[in-house]
């Protein structure tokens, strides 16, 4: 298990983390989403021992991860900006791993060409992104990691491709128990990948739960009324967001399904629909609850 308590990270006058508390259980996927600045980057790097953590603590199993070889040999950290030993061959890059970490396969390695179909004599240097995104990911593969941090991994990756790759993190997770920590733009594949999601706004947690649970909590409605919207309508529910177009009223609403329900068919609605949110329409509107601007994008 990974343990998060209380940490936070200072870079000069910059407060990136703040005090951000959460767990990830072993052999799960966690999501880490947040706007542009948020400090996902910056807290991951310290799950993965890179940065030391100014305040609280970081663990994996109960054991600090900063400075700890024998944690670090467990955890393989692919960045948004993949660095590789300048004119190496992926056959050199792979030497280089089985001498690092020590459950690196080199049996796995070699099956994963067949899904990597590239040249392991050929210089990563001169490769495509994408290509040196696939050379990334077979090394990491190779080494069976107990811990994979995956910063946008899935930039620059064609359609099957990606899927290739998250056959394999649901492979690895169900077989191994391997544990991933993913963060990403891209809320489709997060969505189709994790199973809880934290999310990270100015360096602090401001939402940290299971991905069904948070899908059931928030709806969209769409309500029309014969005449004029009834007062008490919306002081009785948790709105976080409406819109009127015409004479449907949309709106975003938290909180338990059957009691909305009840709610509105108390006032008689001449139309009614109740409708689930995709993970994008949720950090949409739990970003503009922070204060961003989200006016005319309920659709």
């Amino acid at each position: 298990m990974i343990q998060i308590n209380h940490v936070s990270k200072r870079f000069g006058e910059l407060e990136a983390i703040k005090d951000v508390t959460f767990s990830v259980t072993k052999g799960s996927i966690y999501g880490l989403l947040g706007s542009n600045g948020a400090g996902k980057t910056t807290l991951m790097k310290m799950i993965a021992g890179i940065y030391k953590q100014d305040k609280g603590t970081i663990t994996i199993d109960g054991e600090p991860i900063f400075e700890n070889i024998k944690q670090k040999e467990r955890i393989i950290f692919l960045p948004d900006a993949l660095y590789f030993f300048p004119h190496t061959t992926i056959r050199q890059m792979a030497d280089f791993y089985r001498h690092i970490y020590p459950k690196w396969s080199e049996e796995r390695f070699r099956n994963m060409q067949e899904l990597f179909p590239i040249d392991v004599n050929k210089k990563i240097h001169r490769m495509s992104k994408g290509m040196q995104r696939q050379v990334a990911f077979w090394l990491a593969f190779s080494t069976m990691p107990d811990v994979l941090i995956l910063d946008e991994p899935l930039d620059g990756l064609d359609a099957v491709m990606r899927q290739k790759v998250k056959n394999i993190l649901f492979q690895d997770v169900a077989e191994r128990e391997m544990t991933v920590v993913i963060s990403s733009h891209n809320l489709f594949e997060v969505e189709d990948l994790c199973d809880r999601i934290g999310m990270l706004h100015h360096g602090s947690l401001i939402i940290e739960k299971e991905l069904d649970n948070l899908k059931t909590n928030i709806h969209k409605v769409q309500v029309a009324f014969q005449g004029q919207i009834p007062f008490s309508f919306l002081q009785h529910i948790d709105v976080v967001y409406q819109e009127q177009r015409g004479s449907v009223l949309l709106c975003i609403v938290r909180g338990e399904e059957e009691q909305i329900i009840a709610h509105i068919q108390k006032h008689e609605p001449i139309l009614f629909d109740l409708l689930p949110l995709t993970l994008e329409e949720i950090f949409i509107y739990e970003m503009g609850e922070q204060g961003y601007a989200i006016e005319n994008i309920l659709v």
